[in-house]
Parts: structure tokens; C-alpha cells; sequence
């Protein structure tokens, strides 16, 4: 049978009743395993780019079925990790594998949970926490104090800020994550959640909020898209009118928030390039 074939026969009788933490046997665990490795390896992802559109990214439900079947199908148990002392179904991820692909974490802080996909010629800044599912392309840099959620597809030569937050989707299955895809850069304390997804290339400005609720005012299509941020954008929040009028609680109108996206000027890229001496 193949990886695949496995995981969905394991859900239905996970499904169905029939089989749970306490009833799996020691082969169903190996196989639940052997899942867990081909994530590490990026040789399955929770999600997948369809077409040429930063708008065809689709969920692989069976691989997120997977991953809740970890949790699932296995007992919570007391482990070490130098001296801290934790609870968990999984053990987090080797790590012999990072440093013969140029892959750097640092020490004191770098988290990565088991059936997590590291690339190479990665950097990855303590703290940080990398989430089971993910996807983190090659040259990527995870700086310091940043999480990538579960199952978010980060692509490669990106660059996400200090204290930024990726956030994961796993449930429900069907859902896709969040995506960032090839070169883009985000500035430090972005926030990227429920499924939104970053276009190629573009760059985000710091502090900025990335969610399908808040609209992208794109100047370069003269459009407005929700969910999305096409390739190739510099954006950054405004504050937008609000249909909230005069209140008696407070003077004048209100505000929300929304994302401008422009063209990418030669001197916003010049502030973004990689350096490639750090991934030498």
C-alpha cells in the first residue's frame, strides 16, 4: 500500500470508531511514523499549488488527516529536552540531518516539532518554532522570535522578520493554510493567518495584518482582494473609514484597517536583498 492508501484507511477506522490511541498497534504507529518522515523530507505537503495563480493553492486533505491522526492515535507522554521537562504526543524533530544541507539553528531556542520540513541552506534565529506540517523552503531565514504554524507552506529565499506570526491550519482538512511563496520578505511583527496567501516576491511592510477579513487595496490592478496578496506588491496598512458613524462614546468616525499594495520600487528591494554571505 502507499503512504497515502495507509493514512486514509487509518482515518476511517479512526472515524468510524474503531481504532484509537489505546487499540493502535505497533505497525499502525510505524506507519504514522513513516508519514511523519516524508513530511520532513518535503515529500508530502498539506497543500499544493494547482495552477500559475497565487489563488490556486488547494489543501491535501489526507496529509492534514495525518497529522491529526498523530494526535489522535497516540498516548500524551512525559520527555526531555536538555534540561526542560514536557508533555507531548510527538517528540520534536531530529535535527542530524540540518547541518549537512547548510541548514543553522541556533542554540537556546529553536524549536522544530516533529513532522516539521526544514530546506536547505535555512536560517532559523532562537527563539522560533516551527509547527508540525510546515513547509519552510530553501534559503529561508526564520528570525528571531517567530512561529510558523501547522501546516503553513513557506517557500524559498523568504525572509520573515523578527517576531513575526504564520499562522497554521489544520482543521478543518479541507481548508488550505497560510502560503507565503518564493522570495517574498516580510518586515518584523507581521501577522499571516487563516489561509491568507502572500504572492511571490512581494514585500510587507512591518507590523502589517494579512487575514481574508482585511481587504488589499491593490493600486496596481485597481482592485481589492481578500485572501490574497498578488506577486510582486509592496504593501503596508492604512486605516480606512469605517461604516461605524458618529457614536456617543467617542467624537468623529472610526476606523479599520486595510492593506495598500503598489508596485515594488528599486529602493524598497535594495533594503530587502539577501545577503548571500550568511548562507555561505
Amino acid at each position: 500500500m502507499s503512504l497515502e492508501s495507509d493514512v486514509r484507511e487509518l482515518w476511517q477506522r479512526y472515524d468510524d470508531g474503531d481504532l484509537d490511541a489505546e487499540s493502535a498497534t505497533v505497525d499502525e504507529l510505524d506507519q504514522l511514523d513513516a508519514f511523519l518522515d516524508a513530511l520532513e523530507a518535503g515529500e508530502v505537503r498539506a497543500a499544493e499549488k494547482t495552477g500559475s495563480d497565487v489563488t490556486s493553492w488547494e489543501a491535501n486533505e489526507w496529509v492534514k488527516r495525518g497529522i491529526l491522526l498523530n494526535f489522535g492515535l497516540r498516548e500524551t507522554l512525559a520527555r526531555e529536552y536538555g534540561d526542560v521537562r514536557y508533555h507531548d504526543v510527538l517528540p520534536l524533530r531530529d535535527t542530524d540531518d540540518l547541518g549537512e544541507r547548510g541548514t543553522r539553528n541556533t542554540p537556546d531556542g529553536t524549536v522544530i516539532r516533529r513532522g516539521a520540513h526544514l530546506g536547505s541552506d535555512c536560517i532559523m534565529m532562537s527563539p522560533s518554532f516551527v509547527n508540525i506540517g510546515a513547509y519552510v523552503g530553501d534559503g529561508t531565514l526564520v528570525d528571531s522570535c517567530d512561529t510558523v504554524g501547522s501546516c503553513a507552506q513557506i517557500g524559498a529565499d523568504v525572509k520573515l522578520g523578527a517576531n513575526t506570526l504564520i499562522g497554521g491550519v489544520l482543521e478543518p482538512v479541507e481548508d488550505a493554510p497560510v502560503v507565503v511563496e518564493d522570495g517574498a520578505a516580510l518586515g518584523a511583527g507581521c501577522r499571516v493567518t487563516s489561509g491568507f496567501v502572500v504572492g511571490e516576491n512581494s514585500i510587507v511592510g512591518e507590523n502589517t495584518l494579512l487575514t481574508p477579513r482585511i481587504p488589499v487595496y491593490d493600486l496596481v490592478d485597481e482592485e481589492i482582494y481578500y485572501g490574497h496578496l498578488p506577486a510582486n506588491r509592496r504593501a503596508f496598512t492604512r486605516f480606512v473609514e469605517s461604516s461605524l458613524g458618529d457614536h456617543d462614546l467617542f467624537a468623529g468616525g472610526a476606523y479599520k484597517p486595510a492593506v495598500v499594495a503598489l508596485d515594488i520600487e528599486d529602493d524598497t528591494l535594495d533594503a530587502t536583498r539577501r545577503e548571500e554571505a550568511l548562507r555561505e
